[in-house]
């Protein structure tokens, strides 16, 4: 619970979108609890109790507001070190809310035991992580059961409770109501094919235009295609059994809801979690605006429109993919990256079926590179790529095989940088742009990076780096603002 009540009530009622997702409101008169953007009608303070998170929220027995719908509030971004640790472990129980992993395993990944991991995450969050992680499934049941035709056995399964009768068990211990009930409250939802598609929110504003030019520019042929307004891209996970799961996504912007509307095939519905989760870090839609420009302010008394409120660090769906992308752009123009990145998907990518125009195959895994039939040069040689690049792409996927190097949601970002740097052929630059894009890493500065040296000139490297402190900690995003300029 949230003491400044004076300060959040104001919030509350001015409807600011700045601190959607930041707490929530319990109204004690109708027992349930809403986003501070929410438009119904304003509830007397006396009866308002603030919380940092929806499931804490409903730890107290509120159930969701059915109007704003707390399943749709962004998410929270790193704000400081002392919360990194909970975090993480929160992020990583949103992706594996299916999996069924405990949390001695989440601990283990995350460098830490189980009972400090609780401690934490207990004083961060004012819920355990048992608490959170039921949270998560609920709330993704409730968006399934609203904006989806999914039977309620689907949702169940997809959602993660293991069975039906738990889910409808715990559905009506929660929200009050059975989930067929909760759908009867709900407008009918109009079914033109068997795709899921979902609504994931933001803090505005967000410059989606801008992210699709980074993405467009960037993208891999046969694997991404951006176009229309929109970004779409096949996909390949392995659900909790094991099995390989392939299929697509596509997501398109919705500026009047502060929403992005995320469409997937239903061959994803097995790892629903997973792919919003990525989408959700691809998109940055967990990042508070105001916090990061608060900082990076600054930027604009060098030169004005330096630094535009809004703008986001694009993440990548497939952590794998984007550092061989980046390794292949190495001393290249972006194009011809692209290029060499087009011939790797179509001579040793997966080929997959997925009726959208340029979606055709899946990007080779660490696993088929170590598997090529020869040497490595050789086989990506006689597409372009030079000896020392194709040796740094195998050396790269053996640290990845055999877990010496974590790509994702990683407990030190800067521990896995200089796990990098000691492969053959990544410098400071690579190592600094994965982690930007890969392990959510928000303080990454490219003071060696041609477009920086540009947007930024005629100052040096090193005076590039003594500027940049000011930006700490969220030097990725000045990094992005500048190649913006260009």
């Amino acid at each position: 619970m949230i003491d400044n009540v004076k300060g959040l009530y104001a919030a509350f009622k001015a409807k600011d979108a700045r601190f959607d997702g930041r707490f929530f409101v319990g109204i004690s008169s109708t027992g349930i609890y809403c986003r501070p953007v929410c438009r119904a009608k304003q509830p007397k303070a006396e009866n308002c109790t603030f919380y940092q998170t929806a499931a804490e929220a409903e730890q107290a027995g509120y159930r969701p507001c059915l109007l704003c719908r707390p399943e749709l509030a962004p998410g929270n971004s790193i704000i400081d070190a002392a919360a990194n640790l909970a975090y993480r472990t929160a992020r990583m129980l949103e992706v594996n809310c299916q999996s069924g992993q405990s949390l001695d395993e989440i601990a283990g990944r995350l460098g830490c035991t189980g009972r400090h991991l609780r401690r934490v995450f207990k004083a961060e969050y004012n819920v355990s992580p048992v608490q959170y992680l039921q949270t998560c499934r609920l709330l993704l049941a409730k968006n399934l059961l609203t904006d989806t035709n999914l039977s309620v056995l689907e949702v169940a399964m997809a959602a993660g409770f293991g069975s039906l009768r738990r889910f409808n068990d715990i559905f009506k211990k929660y929200y009050k109501l059975s989930p067929t009930a909760l759908r009867k409250q709900t407008p009918e939802v109009k079914k033109h094919n068997n795709n899921i598609t979902l609504s994931l929110g933001y803090r505005p504003p967000y410059h989606w235009e801008e992210m699709l030019n980074f993405l467009a520019y960037r993208a891999i042929p046969g694997i991404e295609v951006v176009k229309n307004g929109e970004y779409m891209r096949t996909v390949h996970l392995e659900n909790s059994e094991g099995k390989h799961i392939y299929g697509w996504v596509r997501v398109a912007d919705n500026p009047n809801k502060n929403t992005l509307n995320v469409t997937v095939s239903e061959t994803l519905l097995t790892v629903l979690p997973k792919v919003l989760s990525r989408i959700r870090h691809m998109f940055d839609l967990y990042c508070d605006p105001y916090a990061v420009y608060e900082t990076l302010r600054s930027m604009n008394d060098i030169r004005p429109g330096l630094c535009v409120l809004g703008t986001r660090v694009p993440g990548c769906f497939n952590a794998f993919e984007m550092a061989v992308r980046a390794i292949l752009g190495q001393q290249i123009t972006v194009k011809a990256a692209g290029t060499l990145a087009a011939r790797i998907v179509q001579t040793y990518g997966t080929p997959i079926q997925t009726g959208i125009e340029g979606l055709t195959h899946i990007f080779p895994l660490p696993e088929d590179v170590l598997a090529l039939d020869g040497i490595i040069e050789n086989c990506f040689g006689e597409l372009g790529v030079i000896a020392s690049r194709s040796n740094t792409i195998y050396e790269l996927a053996q640290s990845y095989v055999h877990g010496e190097i974590d790509l994702n949601l990683c407990a030190n970002p800067e521990e896995e940088m200089k796990k990098l740097m000691a492969i053959r052929g990544i410098g400071s630059w690579t190592a600094q742009y994965i982690a930007m894009r890969s392990m959510e890493w928000p303080d990454a500065f490219l003071e060696t990076d041609a477009g920086v040296k540009k947007a930024l000139h005629p100052f040096t490297s090193k005076e590039l780096l003594k500027i940049a402190e000011a930006w700490r900690p969220w030097r990725s995003y000045a990094t992005v603002n500048l190649w913006n300029t260009l």
